[in-house]
C-alpha cells in the first residue's frame, strides 16, 4: 500500500514511522517550508506513551524529557496558592517534553524509505476509480474507488492508495474532502499562546516546577528549560474565536494586568513568527473517512489544548490506524475498524476536556476560590487517586491489547 500523509507534525510523523516500519510506502506532505520551532511543554502520558514504548522510542523520549515536580499556582506576589504533583496527572508513566522536541524525535527516527516533503501545499483531492487515471476535472462518478489523486500548489500531482489527513485542527484535507472548518470546530471560549525567551531571573524563580498565575480570566505559566531559556504558556477567556492579526500586540493586551513575573515575560514577547497562537477548540465529526481518505489526530478529534492529551492521542491513534491498515483484509475494512475502536477513546477524552476547561481557568472570584479548595481536597491521601480520571479521563489498554494480535 502507498499512503500519502498530509502533515509532518507529531501525528503525521508517528504514522509515517509506523506505516513504513510495517512495510508500506509512505509520502509525507507538509505545507510549512521547514520544521516549526514554536510550541509549548506537554505532559505526555496515556496511550501515546504506550505507543512510543511499543515503537521502541522510549529511550529517545527519556533523553529529551524534563522531570518537573509539580504544577504550582502563585498569586500576584509569587506566593504559593495551590499545587498538583505532575505525577498525579496520570495513573501510569508520564514525561514532560517540549512539543518541538517530541516532533524532532519522531522526525529523526523516520525509516529511510519515508519520502518527507516540506513546502508541499495540498490544493485538490480527487478519487481514483478502478481502471482509470482521473484528473481533478474528470467526472468522479463511476466504479469503486481504489485510490486518490492529490494536486499540489506547484502544479504537480501524486497518486496513492490512501490519503491520510494528519494536518491538525485546521486541516486542509478535512476542508477539501469533508467541508468547511466551521461545520466541525467547537470553540471552547479561550485563546492560547506560547513562546520561549531568555530571562535568568524567571528561570531561577521557576526552578523544577511548572508555575502558573492564580488568576481570573487570563493565566500565564512558565517552565525552566535546560538551555537556560524559559518556556511560557498562556491562556485567556474570550467569546470571539477570531484569530488576531498582530499576535504580539494581542498577547500584551490580554495579559497586561497580571503580576508576578508576567510583565517581564511580556517584555520578552517575540515577533509573530516565533509565537505559537491558536484557539482552544475541539473537532467533532460524524465520520472520519470518505472513500480512500481518512483523518486522524486533531484533524478529526482534537480534544483541546486544555485537555492536555492531544499529542498522546495523536500518536496512539496513528499506531492504531497503522495496525488496522496492516492487518485488516481491505483498506475499507481497516478504516471502519479504526474508527470503531478509536472513536470511543477520543470522545471520552473530549468530554473530559470540556469539563477541565471549566476549572482550568476560573472566570470569577468564586470559581478561583473553589479551585483552590478542590486542589487542597484532592491532595488528601484518600482522594488523590481521583485526580488522574478528573484530569485525563479513563485509562485505556488499547495499545497493549494490539500487541498480542500483532
Amino acid at each position: 500500500m502507498h499512503a500519502i500523509i498530509c502533515g509532518a507534525g507529531i501525528t503525521g510523523l508517528a504514522l509515517a514511522n509506523r506505516l513504513s516500519t510495517l512495510g508500506h510506502d509512505v509520502t509525507v506532505l507538509e505545507r510549512s517550508p521547514a520544521p516549526r520551532a514554536q510550541g509549548y511543554m506537554i505532559d505526555f502520558f496515556g496511550p501515546g506513551y504506550d505507543a512510543i514504548r511499543a515503537m521502541g522510542l522510549l529511550p529517545a523520549l527519556e533523553e529529551v524529557a524534563y522531570h518537573v515536580d509539580e504544577a504550582v499556582f502563585v498569586d500576584e506576589q509569587g506566593r504559593r496558592r495551590g499545587a498538583i504533583g505532575i505525577s498525579e496527572f496520570a495513573s501510569g508513566d508520564l514525561a514532560s517534553v517540549m512539543r518541538p522536541d517530541l516532533e524532532q524525535l519522531l522526525r529523526e527516527h523516520l525509516p529511510a524509505g519515508v519520502d518527507l516533503r516540506y513546502g508541499a501545499t495540498l490544493t485538490t483531492v480527487t478519487p481514483r476509480r478502478k481502471g482509470t487515471r482521473v484528473t481533478p476535472v474528470d467526472d468522479v462518478r463511476g466504479g469503486p474507488v481504489d485510490g486518490v489523486r492529490v494536486g499540489l500548489a506547484d502544479g504537480s500531482a501524486l497518486e496513492a492508495d490512501l490519503l491520510i489527513g494528519a494536518d491538525g485542527i485546521h486541516s486542509a484535507v478535512r476542508r477539501l474532502v469533508f467541508g468547511p472548518e466551521d461545520s466541525y470546530l467547537r470553540f471552547l471560549g479561550f485563546h492560547t499562546a506560547a513562546y520561549s525567551f531568555d530571562a535568568p531571573g524567571i528561570h531561577d524563580a521557576v526552578g523544577g516546577r511548572f508555575c502558573m498565575t492564580d488568576t481570573i480570566g487570563s493565566q500565564f505559566g512558565f517552565y525552566a528549560l535546560r538551555d537556560g531559556r524559559v518556556a511560557s504558556f498562556a491562556v485567556h477567556r474570550t467569546p470571539d474565536p477570531t484569530m488576531p492579526t498582530d499576535l504580539q500586540a494581542a498577547i500584551k493586551s490580554a495579559y497586561a494586568g497580571l503580576g508576578w513575573v508576567v510583565p517581564e515575560a511580556l517584555a520578552h514577547c517575540p515577533g509573530d513568527e516565533n509565537i505559537y497562537y491558536d484557539q482552544v477548540a475541539q473537532i467533532v465529526m460524524p465520520r472520519w473517512s470518505s472513500g480512500r481518505v481518512v483523518l486522524t489526530g486533531d484533524a478529526c478529534g482534537a480534544v483541546s489544548l486544555l485537555a492536555g492529551q492531544g499529542a498522546s492521542l495523536g500518536i496512539a491513534g496513528a499506531y492504531v490506524l497503522a495496525d488496522k491498515l496492516t492487518n485488516a483484509p481491505t483498506i475499507e475494512d481497516a478504516l471502519r475498524e479504526y474508527e470503531q475502536v478509536w472513536r470511543p477513546v477520543v470522545e471520552e477524552k473530549q468530554k473530559t476536556g470540556r469539563s477541565a476547561a471549566r476549572w482550568f481557568l476560573p472566570g470569577s472570584r468564586t470559581e478561583l476560590v473553589a479551585r483552590r479548595l478542590l486542589l487542597r481536597v484532592l491532595r488528601t491521601p484518600g482522594l488523590r487517586s481521583l485526580l488522574p480520571a478528573a484530569i485525563g479521563g479513563k485509562p485505556t489498554t488499547l495499545i497493549h491489547d494490539l500487541e498480542p494480535a500483532r
